[in-house]
């Protein structure tokens, strides 16, 4: 058997090239998974963005000086086990490589699944080492296998913000400026914003995907980059930064004097990334989204955490994929130079925001 991977030159994420090897026989205590199907999402690109300042290249080395493989959510099937809690033929959703099979280390086993004990992914955070049985897990259903793989990683983010914000009264503010309002995490977040009495949610977005945020019904008002002085200078607001675009976060620091917070999530303009140093206004803080998982685990314990999870992800899932009027129109990418290709398509962020990219190497 072999493997194929799509490595990305981490200083240029736009050069990317397939490598075959063949797999080498498993030690005691691991297993193979044959990835059968993975996510790609804007979300993605800011996994490499953000790869040597948040370690997401060291999920998946590639043993290559300046090259990585970015982490994706899919699913994937056992299909070589020498581990005796882990059975050929079992179902796993998780994170893996772009690549057509993973080997695993499974640890801390249980009824609903195990954590990667590899050596490497010790240090790094649980939440994204963690691997769960389908047979076992609430969320799944084998007819919505795509849409968990495109819309659950990114809407438990969005739970995570909007919750956060919540825990923190919204730092006195109620108006919320969330960029690139077209991405899956933004809107996610703005679903989750628009439940809350009182919150005004306003979504920033480019001109071409102006009507698409407004057909969503989860944002207050859609505005494009170049119409911040239709929001009042004084307004008490937060800045929820999914772009990433250094120039964008300079004009909302610098316009509102009543900005309460400024929350980074993501780099979907990765053009335009760029650091947030002497800017006006609050400190501009990196959301880490395990911090606010670790939180609630102690408020809520995790059972209570995985409830409200369950119950908030059917409701945006639903809605997600009304029949009617859908906000997610599903296209499948088979073969590796398809992948290739689909990858390239996310990174430049030109594509349908309706379109959500399904991919098997």
């Amino acid at each position: 058997m072999s493997t194929t991977t799509l490595l990305v030159r981490k200083n240029d994420l736009a050069s990317t090239r397939l490598k075959t090897t063949e797999d080498a026989p498993l030690a005691n205590g691991q297993v193979r998974v044959r990835v059968e199907s993975f996510a790609l999402t804007s979300n993605n690109i800011t996994y490499a963005a953000f790869g040597d300042a948040m370690n997401y290249w060291q999920f998946f080395p590639t043993g290559e000086e300046g090259w990585g493989t970015i982490p994706v959510w899919g699913f994937g099937n056992v299909v070589q086990s020498l581990h005796p809690g882990v059975a050929v033929g079992e179902r796993l959703y998780g994170y893996y490589p772009m690549a057509s099979a993973t080997v695993l280390t499974p640890a801390r086993l249980n009824t609903s699944g195990f954590h990667d004990g590899a050596p490497h992914r010790r240090e790094l955070h649980a939440v994204y080492n963690q691997y769960l049985r389908c047979s076992a897990d609430p969320f799944y259903t084998p007819d919505t296998e795509d849409i968990q793989a495109l819309l659950r990683p990114l809407f438990i983010t969005s739970f995570l913000i909007d919750d956060f914000l919540a825990d923190n009264d919204f730092f006195g503010a109620r108006t919320m400026l969330l960029s690139s309002a077209s991405s899956k995490t933004a809107y996610g977040t703005a679903f989750q914003l628009a439940q809350r009495p009182g919150i005004e949610v306003i979504g920033l977005t480019s001109p071409a995907n102006v009507a698409f945020c407004e057909s969503l019904g989860c944002y207050s008002r859609v505005l494009t980059y170049d119409q911040l002085d239709q929001i009042s200078a004084d307004a008490a607001c937060i800045y929820v930064d999914f772009a990433g675009n250094a120039g964008l976060r300079l004009a909302i620091h610098t316009r509102f004097a009543n900005l309460a917070y400024s929350c980074s999530i993501g780099g979907t303009h990765v053009a335009e990334l760029g650091g947030a140093r002497d800017l006006p206004g609050p400190r501009a803080t990196l959301f880490f989204a395990p911090a606010q998982i670790k939180k609630r685990s102690a408020d809520w314990g995790a059972e209570g955490l995985g409830q409200r999870l369950v119950q908030a992800w059917q409701a945006f899932s639903r809605r997600a994929m009304q029949a009617d009027a859908p906000w997610l129109l599903v296209q499948q990418h088979q073969g590796s130079e398809a992948v290739a290709a689909a990858y390239q398509q996310v990174l430049a962020g030109k594509g349908d925001p309706r379109i959500g990219h399904i991919l098997k190497l």
